[in-house]
Order: structure tokens, then C-alpha cells, then sequence
């Protein structure tokens, strides 16, 4: 643990609470995204100086207003004592050139060519300055449809959708923040069936999110079995019927296999719609939290629920003092944001649309000593979320006395009180913000509980939760012992030392059952979500395509707006994933060590296969086969039959490699020196010593319960936490 900076400001509170202590992860995260930097790239801030930094650009805005002194003490107290914190590109860009302080944007894709890469150039625009972008391409004519200006045939969405990628590919935004984009195809397309494919190969389109818009038409026929009718959207005729049910298992299907394509309830979330007048929801932001209206963009921010328990209950005075503070806080970035195009500045300001959201849930409810996987756990996040959002509508009515509400508020349609922001709440991914909170991420459960970070000299190092840490030690099970063991499984579930309990109350995603998940996200949705949710239904690796259906059609009837599910080892890049003893074969024996210090294995192993790529982009196999422990012992690469000479030059190096490495691993010498050895060896990310060493270093750092992939940052591990997936190390996101 870091200690508190006491320049200056020197912590001090409004209220006299405690200043929250930075984590030397939290610095990590600080100094390589967040800090302002000079040339030679050396951090110029600290954690105090950025909070003043940004406090003093939201409460000045365009002109100083009044209280302004007032307003920078309170938005500097909030966030330096980490009870909120806004979305990340705020943190990075307030007080700055740049000061594109919003997260969120939705671009209209018109059906012409000038309308299409119209959107190209202002979602390139937008990716310049930190911001991700979705895309409803649900406008443009089918493939093979008429185009009466050129006398020819269209090429369809997904060739279009093509050069959205390629163009998010250019951009790195910064060297801070990457593209990342959603698209969005309605299940009435003509186009649906290629589109819902369309990631079944994973070397495609990797800067999208893909999610269907499902609608209650096309839900009601699943229902019944029955057919629905694809429409052209140039023209509105009807094309042909399909079985609803089909396509929804083929949706099942992709989704089981790799995650992909999300599935959005867009009549659902239109119901919600606060501005019909202007137009309907079409797509949401990358990550699926906010829908927005084409042009509109949205400024989050996250209240760290972990900071307002005190003796097992909730302080509600406290929390109401922040959720005030924070909905101004949101509503002034609007007035000092620099808005990439026109369009969008002209359309956020008709609206004003904020994203007040929360950050440490499960934390809140450890602390309560309450199973997350409970029905008092969702009573519970329920009742805080509704508090959160009756307390930003009533200060987003204060303020509209006083500045006006926005501007395109109807009285005639409207079902509300004349407020300053047409949305106000909504729950998004905070990867990198809990980092710096040391919290969990949105309304998630933590991932892990007890986790191993290896380091390059082989030696292991014990990172555990600091509430279980805590409890464990105050209730006299603490031991390291059991602390490797949890790391080991995984899971704090079945650990006979580990009283029922807590247990109970520190379950993590994937010890959580599907159901549970999404009924914490229906009820946090129909609780006080203006917008909708980001979260993740872990699935285990043994998970069926009738378990992915289920969970679909129960986030539906539960009133929830889109929902993303996660099969754990189901994607071609995951390397490790959990691995149930119970799934070793019968007939494996432990490894001997002979005299020589070389290890004999026996005639079973244990074995994952992984497909990569060469310099070419053939596709080459590296089998790995593991002990007793699952420590890697042997490798095998194996190319798909090919005549070439080149090939036949080429498998044999890689062979050769695999032998040298193998017997490396037999000897029991360091992986770190291994990985030392084949980094040393790589002339390109594509060869096989390369190769390698990203699987060690993956293997290094995974905790070998949900691993996702290597985190091209850091090396750390990826998770795949609320529909992305983000390294818990250094704070590197793929939709961020």
C-alpha cells in the first residue's frame, strides 16, 4: 500500500471521513494511463494534482460561475478520497488541449456511400480523442439488393462494417485509449443470418462488438415457434419468413461458442426512451450501457458503493451528499466538453443525457456480510439503486429551476418533471477506474478472490482480497496454506476451512449460477437504470446451448436491455481456462524425476490445443501437454497438411524448437528463463518462439479460472468482465 500524498490539499474531507489509501496497483494504473506526462514521457502528476486537474476544469466549465470555489473543493474531495470517479477519458483529458471529456457516442450509418463514410471520417474523429463508437447498420440495403444510381447490386452491412474496422484498426487514439466499436444489425435484416457469423471467425472485425437487436415481434414468434418476416430497409418490403426459432439457435450456437453475437432488446430499451420526439434507439456505446440516439454522446461516472458502509449498513446521509455533488459534477462536464464534430456537440446538448452509475457493489454487500447470489443481495443493490437514482433526478430538477431543463424537453410528451438531463443513470464497465477504487468492477462479483502473480524468477506471490484477508484473519482461518490452495482452485467454495458462511459471501462470477447473474441485472435494471447495464453471464466451461438460451429468454421476460454471455475456454485465443479435476483421465500418473534431474512422464497427459497463426497466416496447432499440476511439460506444433518446401523447411525448425523447449520444461528449468530465452529468439510476432513465449507468459500470469488471453500491454492476464476484456494488472481494456 502506497500512503496518501499530503501536498497542498493534503486529503482533507468535507465531512472528516477518511481519505482512501492508494494501492500500488491503483499507481501502476495512475502513472502509465493517466498522468499527464512531459516529453520524455515521465509522469508530471500524482494522484492529488490530477483530482485538482480535473476538479478545477468541470467547476469552471465555459465561464466561472459563482460558486465556483465551492464546486472545485467538492468535486476534488469526491474524487481524491475515491468515492466517485468519471469515465476515463474525463480523467485523462479535463484541463487539457484535448478536453474530449465523453466516453460514449452512437453515429448514424445513412444508406449511401457519402452517408457511410461520413461516419467512417466522424468515427474516426471520435477514436482520435478517446471515445468508442456505435454503429447500427441495420439502414443499409441487403447484399445483392438493387442500386438504381449505379444500376448495380449493394455489397451489404458487412462489407461495409469491414471498413469501419479497418479504419478503427489505423487509430490508437493517443497510445491511451484504442478504438472500439458496436455494431448493431436488427433480427429483421435480410442480411441477419451472415452477420450473425460473421466473429464465428476470430480474425475478423476484432475492433467490433456484434449484437443482434432482437424485437418483441420476433421474441413473441420464438415464443410461439412461429415465423417472422425480413424486411429490405431500403424499400420496406417484406423478403421472406423465417422460423424464429432457428435463427435464435443459430444465435445460441455463435454465443455458446465464443461470446458473440450480444443480444439487444431494443423494443425494450425504447420503451424507455425519454426524447421519442427526436427519434428511436438504433445501438448502443461499445460495451452496450448506453443507448443513444444517432449523434448523442454521454459523459459516466461511477459512485464506489464500497465507501458508504459503515457497521454493516448502508450511510445513506453520505451517499445522498455524493450522489448530489456527482449528478452536478456530470451534468457541468457537458458545458466544458469539446465535442469531436458538430453534429454531436448540437445533439448532446439538446438532451444532456448523463450516466451516473456505481462501481463496488459486491465490495458493499461483503461488507454487509451478504451473499451477492442472494435474494437479499439483489433486495438490497435494488434498494441502493433506486436510492442513487431518485436522488440525481430530484438534483437534476434542482439545477433545471435553475439553468433550464434541456432543451429538448416536451411538456406535451413528456411522463416527467421538467429535469436538467433527459437520462441520468445508467451501469458501466469501470476496468480501470476500480482499479484505481480498489473495488469491484461495476455491478460485478469479484473475478477472483485469491490470486498468484508469477514473476520472471519462477517464484509465486499471494494477492489476496483484502475483506477476505481481513475476515479470514479475524475469525482465525487465515493460513497460507489455505490462501494457495483458493489461489490454486480458484474458488473459496468447497474449502472445509472456510466457515459456510463466507463461503457464501465471497463467491466470485463463476462460482455464481447463470440465473443469478441475470436476475441481479433485471432487478438493478427495473430498480433505477435509466439506460442500461453492462455485465458479463459467466458461464462455465460445461455450459449447453439450452443453458445460453435459457439465460437469453430470462434476461428478456426480467425487463433487461441487452445481455452478453461468457462460456469460461470458449474463445480460440483463450489459453488457459478452469479445469475440473474430474476431467483428467482415469489412467494419468504423476511424473517421475530421475537421477539425471530430467522428469519421465508418464504415458498420460493432460493436453490443450491452440491454433495461432504464421508470417504467412497459415494456421499452425502448439499442442501443450501438462502434469499432474498443471505445469506445462511438453510441446508439439503441428502444421495442416501442405506439399510446399517451404513448409517442410519450416516444420521442421519448428520441431526442432519444440524439442529444445520441452526438454527445457523436463528439466525443470525456469519458465521465466525460457520465456527470457525465446523473447531473444523471436524476429517477429508471428514465429513460433514468439508464440511461445506468449503462451508461457499467459500460463505465468493466469490464475487458471476464467483466463482469457495475454494482455498485449503488460503480459498480464485478460478477463472477460462486463462484454470486454480487460487485464487486472495494468488496466488495458479491448473496448476501451
Amino acid at each position: 500500500m502506497l500512503e496518501p500524498y499530503n501536498e497542498g490539499r493534503g486529503g482533507t474531507t468535507l465531512d472528516g471521513g477518511a481519505v482512501q489509501v492508494l494501492t500500488e496497483t491503483a499507481e501502476t494504473v495512475l502513472k502509465r494511463r493517466y498522468y499527464l506526462k512531459d516529453p520524455e514521457g515521465n509522469p508530471v502528476e500524482n494522484w492529488e494534482l490530477l483530482c485538482g486537474r480535473v476538479g478545477d476544469a468541470v467547476a469552471a466549465g465555459k465561464a466561472k460561475p459563482k460558486n465556483y470555489e465551492e464546486l472545485r473543493a467538492r468535486f476534488f474531495d469526491m474524487m481524491y478520497r475515491l468515492d466517485f470517479l468519471p469515465n476515463s477519458p474525463c480523467l485523462m483529458n479535463a484541463g487539457t488541449d484535448l478536453g474530449q471529456l465523453s466516453a460514449c457516442f452512437v453515429l448514424p450509418v445513412e444508406d449511401s456511400m457519402d452517408g457511410i463514410f461520413s461516419a467512417v471520417r466522424n468515427g474516426a474523429l471520435v477514436h482520435k480523442t478517446g471515445g468508442g463508437t456505435g454503429y447500427a447498420f441495420s439502414r443499409l440495403r441487403a447484399k445483392n439488393s438493387s442500386v438504381q444510381s449505379t444500376q448495380g447490386v449493394a455489397s451489404g452491412p458487412l462489407s461495409f462494417a469491414a471498413v469501419f474496422d479497418a479504419a478503427t484498426e489505423t487509430i490508437k487514439q493517443g497510445g491511451k485509449r484504442r478504438g472500439a466499436n458496436m455494431g448493431v444489425l436488427r433480427i429483421d435484416h435480410p442480411d441477419i443470418l451472415d452477420f450473425i457469423v460473421a466473429k464465428q471467425d476470430q480474425d475478423k472485425f476484432n475492433n467490433f462488438n456484434f449484437s443482434v437487436a432482437l424485437t418483441d415481434v420476433f421474441m413473441q414468434a420464438l415464443e410461439v415457434d412461429g415465423t417472422y418476416q425480413l424486411i429490405e430497409p431500403s424499400t420496406g418490403d417484406v423478403i421472406r419468413e423465417l422460423k424464429a426459432r432457428e435463427v435464435f439457435d443459430q444465435i445460441v450456437d455463435l454465443a455458446w461458442l465464443n461470446g458473440e453475437p450480444g443480444v439487444l432488446f431494443i423494443d425494450n430499451a425504447n420503451k424507455d426512451n425519454p426524447t421519442p420526439h427526436l427519434g428511436a434507439f438504433e445501438a448502443t456505446n461499445p460495451c452496450g450501457e448506453q443507448w443513444l440516439l444517432p449523434y448523442e454522446s454521454c459523459n459516466l461516472g461511477s459512485i464506489n458503493l464500497a465507501r458508504f458502509v459503515r457497521d454493516e449498513t448502508v450511510d445513506y446521509d453520505r451517499l445522498e451528499q455524493t450522489v448530489r455533488t456527482a449528478t452536478i459534477f456530470l451534468d457541468n462536464v457537458i458545458d466544458c466538453n469539446r465535442f469531436p464534430i458538430p453534429e454531436i456537440e448540437e445533439m448532446t446538448l439538446k438532451t444532456r443525457k448523463i450516466g451516473l452509475g456505481i462501481m463496488g457493489l459486491h465490495d458493499m454487500l461483503i461488507q454487509m456480510a451478504i451473499p451477492y447470489a442472494s435474494d437479499e443481495g439483489r433486495k438490497v443493490s435494488a434498494e441502493v439503486m433506486r436510492f442513487v437514482r431518485d436522488i440525481a433526478e430530484d438534483e437534476s430538477i434542482k439545477v433545471a429551476k435553475q439553468k433550464g431543463p434541456f432543451p429538448a424537453y416536451d411538456e406535451a410528451t413528456a411522463t416527467y418533471e421538467p429535469r436538467r438531463n433527459a437520462a441520468l443513470t445508467s451501469i458501466q464497465p469501470t476496468g480501470t477506474v476500480s482499479m484505481i477504487a480498489d473495488c469491484a468492477s461495476g455491478c460485478e462479483p469479484y473475478f477472483s478472490i485469491v490470486m498468484v502473480k508469477h514473476v520472471m524468477d519462477g517464484d509465486r506471490l499471494i494477492l489476496v482480497n483484502k475483506y477476505f484477508e481481513k475476515i479470514a484473519r479475524e475469525q482465525g482461518f487465515y493460513s497460507e496454506k489455505l490462501m494457495n490452495k483458493v489461489a490454486d482452485s480458484g474458488t473459496v467454495i468447497g474449502h472445509a476451512e472456510i466457515p459456510k458462511q463466507w463461503q457464501e459471501v465471497f463467491r466470485t462470477a463463476q462460482d455464481i449460477a447463470p440465473d443469478d447473474h441475470i436476475k441481479m441485472q433485471g432487478m438493478l435494471q427495473q430498480s433505477g437504470v435509466d439506460s442500461s447495464i453492462s455485465k458479463t453471464i459467466n458461464l462455465p466451461s460445461t455450459a449447453t446451448r439450452d443453458d445460453v438460451r435459457r439465460s437469453y429468454i430470462l434476461g428478456y421476460n426480467l425487463g433487461c436491455k441487452g445481455l452478453t454471455v461468457y462460456r469460461d475456454g470458449s474463445r480460440d485465443s483463450q489459453v488457459l481456462n478452469t479445469k475440473e479435476r474430474s476431467e483428467k483421465s482415469d489412467g494419468q500418473r504423476t511424473a517421475v524425476v530421475s537421477s539425471n534431474g530430467k522428469r519421465t512422464l508418464p504415458d498420460v497427459l493432460s493436453a490443450k490445443r491452440y491454433r495461432v497463426k504464421d508470417q504467412d497466416g497459415k494456421s499452425v496447432y502448439i499442442i501443450v501437454c501438462f502434469d499432474e499440476n498443471e505445469q506445462p511439460m511438453e510441446v508439439f506444433a503441428k502444421f495442416p497438411f501442405d506439399n510446399r518446401v517451404d513448409l517442410k523447411d519450416k516444420s521442421t525448425m519448428w520441431t526442432t524448437t519444440c524439442r529444445l523447449v520441452s526438454l527445457a520444461l523436463r528439466f525443470d528449468v525456469p519458465m521465466g528463463e525460457i520465456i527470457k530465452q525465446l523473447d531473444r529468439s523471436s524476429g517477429h510476432m508471428l514465429d513460433l518462439p514468439a508464440q511461445l513465449s506468449k503462451l508461457f507468459k499467459s500460463f505465468m500470469a493466469g490464475t487458471q479460472h476464467g483466463f482469457s488471453d495475454t494482455c498485449p500491454e503488460c503480459s498480464g492476464s485478460l478477463v472477460f468482465e462486463e462484454g470486454c476484456e480487460t487485464c487486472k494488472s495494468c488496466g488495458y481494456s479491448k473496448c476501451s
